[in-house]
């Protein structure tokens, strides 16, 4: 494992990028002295007044803990749509979802104008094998309307025991009508790095989620790849679409693991941050060595990746050390931070804007590829002569002449490639893209 400058652990919160405990737990220390002496008194009585008339007034009984919850809750809500409250359950539930096991059906979601927004779909999870899609924006749960709820009350209605099943319905860009999902809840066990060859000398690394062991995993998975290939990869797609974010530490060893900080020209930066408090002020650098020693990268993005994944695309682009291929990423450059409250419960604020080695800003804007491909669907008609012209060759045909090479070597392997390709190209048309400008980059590089 390389090496970098970040010595601490930072934390990813749903859709956002943390920084770690041990910074917050100092930020909080220094400033609570001066936040308890700047409460303005009026204020202070106000909210008093209030707690006061409801529990007067109110048509049931209010226990005081859960006022006080609520007040706080809606406080950090009407901050941002990342800072949050986080109570006992949200707490623990922040530590399992780091680890790469939740309940749930598998989606990272927020808040659209009043409707649940799908940021992703995580991959092998219920909600990925049923169809839905990043972008999709989820308007009745059990047929009952979205609008009106909070994203915390939407996401307890999508959570339940394994094997019982939800109806969603689903509003989507691209169709002209309502979808419906019936989508079965499981234990969400994620594999955050999964890595296969493409053709000869082309590899491929798909990462869902930067967890803790991403780091590791992905230089096992390109070890692997190194080793498959006999030592000579020629290229590497590194698939990070629908990829919400994850652990920053993880999408910083990522980075790393492609950069040679002794390579890189402008500085050595992966990510910097800034923020109104000292503590939120870092910058991360480049450790010296590159895994695949300058192999060209192609990165896949689209509208699902998100925080970390946008950190590792934006130091890879910046550096030039990859092609962006694919489509515009999320948007998510805020920085959450813990705050603990007490042992079981913390506030999630954002207290920092993370930006890429050349200076971007990310927050609402999202990375752009160098490379447009937009994922489309490479059919056949559903003809069965269409289907067979298609995959027709002329050595396929009976009493063709030969080309004077021996029958059953070369001929033979060349229509398989020519099927793999035609496969590819129908399955996964940006990773078919990606494939064929490694190629390209590739025979550049040998000239």
């Amino acid at each position: 494992m390389k090496h970098h400058n970040a010595a601490r652990t930072y934390w990813v919160l749903g859709l956002c990028v943390g920084l770690a405990t041990g910074i917050a737990s100092t930020v909080y220390a220094a400033n609570k002295q001066q936040a308890d002496n700047t409460l303005p008194i009026e204020d202070v009585q106000r909210f008093s007044s209030a707690i006061s008339q409801i529990k007067s007034y109110y048509v049931e009984p209010v226990d005081d803990q859960e006022l006080f919850e609520n007040a706080i809750r809606g406080m950090l809500s009407g901050l941002d749509p990342h800072s949050a409250y986080l109570d006992k359950d949200e707490y623990a539930e922040l530590k399992s979802h780091t680890n790469g096991e939740f309940g749930g059906l598998g989606i990272e979601v927020g808040m659209e104008d009043g409707y649940i927004r799908v940021v992703s779909p995580i991959d092998d999870t219920p909600a990925y094998k049923a169809g839905i899609k990043s972008g999709d924006l989820i308007v009745k749960l059990d047929d009952k309307p979205v609008k009106g709820m909070t994203l915390r009350e939407a996401v307890n209605v999508m959570r339940g025991e394994k094997g019982s099943t939800l109806k969603i319905t689903i509003l989507r860009k691209s169709e002209k009508r309502l979808l419906n999902f019936d989508v079965v809840r499981d234990v969400i066990r994620i594999k955050s790095v999964k890595s296969k060859m493409l053709e000869d000398g082309y590899g491929y690394v798909r990462v869902s989620h930067f967890q803790s062991p991403t780091g590791r995993n992905i230089e096992k998975a390109v070890a692997k790849l190194k080793k498959q290939s006999n030592g000579h990869l020629k290229g590497l797609v590194l698939d990070l679409r629908n990829n919400p974010g994850g652990l920053l530490d993880s999408a910083v060893e990522v980075s790393d693991v492609f950069l040679d900080s002794n390579q890189l020209k402008s500085n050595d930066l992966i990510v910097y941050t800034k923020g109104r408090i000292p503590g939120a002020e870092m910058e991360i650098k480049a450790s010296p060595g590159d895994l695949i020693n300058g192999v060209p990268i192609v990165v896949l993005i689209n509208e699902g990746s998100a925080s970390g994944s946008e950190i590792v695309a934006g130091a890879l682009q910046d550096h030039k050390r990859a092609v962006l291929m694919g489509t515009s990423t999320f948007g998510k450059g805020s920085v959450q931070t813990v705050l603990p409250l007490d042992n079981d419960r913390g506030v999630k604020l954002t207290t920092a804007i993370y930006y890429t080695p050349a200076g971007r800003s990310i927050q609402a804007k999202g990375i752009e590829p160098d490379i447009t491909v937009t994922d489309m669907e490479v059919t056949q008609e559903d003809d069965p002569d269409n289907l067979v012209a298609a995959i027709l060759k002329e050595s396929d045909l009976e009493g063709h002449l030969s080309n004077g090479q021996e029958e059953g070597t070369s001929a033979k392997n060349t229509s398989e490639d020519d099927a793999s390709k035609e496969a590819l190209a129908v399955s996964d048309y940006q990773l078919h893209e990606a494939l064929n400008l490694l190629k390209a980059l590739h025979i550049v590089s040998k000239n």
